[in-house]
C-alpha cells in the first residue's frame, strides 16, 4: 500500500523535515511504500505553489494519506486531506497506523476511541 504523508511544514524549523523523515521511516518499516513530500521537495526553493504542484501530482497516485500531528493547522495538508477524501482514498492519522496486513491498514485502538468521541 502506498501512503502519502501530509503535515505541516511552513513555519517549522527545517520545514518539519525531521518529523516527516522519522514517520516515513516508521511506516516503511511496517511495509508501506511512502511518498514523503519532504523528499520530493528537498531541493526546492520553498515556493509553496511549486511544492504543492509536485505534491498533489504524487498524492493522486497513492492509495491513502497518513496525517502528521498539526496537519489541520497547515496551509497545504488540509487541501491534500480533502482531495484524498474526495478521491475516495483512505485517510488516517499517521500515529494510529500500527501495521500492514494483506494490503490493509491496521489501526490502533486509539483510532476507534477518537472516532466514537467525534460521533
Amino acid at each position: 500500500m502506498k501512503l502519502y504523508l501530509a503535515g505541516p511544514m511552513t513555519g517549522y524549523p527545517e520545514f518539519n523535515f525531521p518529523a516527516f523523515a522519522a514517520e516515513s521511516a516508521r511506516l516503511r518499516t511496517l511495509g508501506f511504500e511512502v511518498v514523503n513530500p519532504a523528499e520530493l521537495n528537498s531541493g526546492s526553493d520553498g515556493d509553496w505553489l511549486a511544492c504543492m504542484r509536485v505534491d498533489i501530482k504524487a498524492l493522486v497516485d497513492c492509495d491513502g494519506v497518513a496525517l502528521l500531528p498539526g496537519w489541520e493547522k497547515s496551509r497545504g495538508a488540509p487541501i491534500e486531506q480533502g482531495l484524498a477524501r474526495d478521491l475516495g482514498l483512505c485517510v488516517h492519522t499517521s500515529a494510529h497506523i500500527i501495521d500492514l496486513i494483506a494490503g490493509m491498514v491496521v489501526l490502533s485502538d486509539k483510532a476507534l476511541v477518537e472516532l466514537l468521541a467525534a460521533a
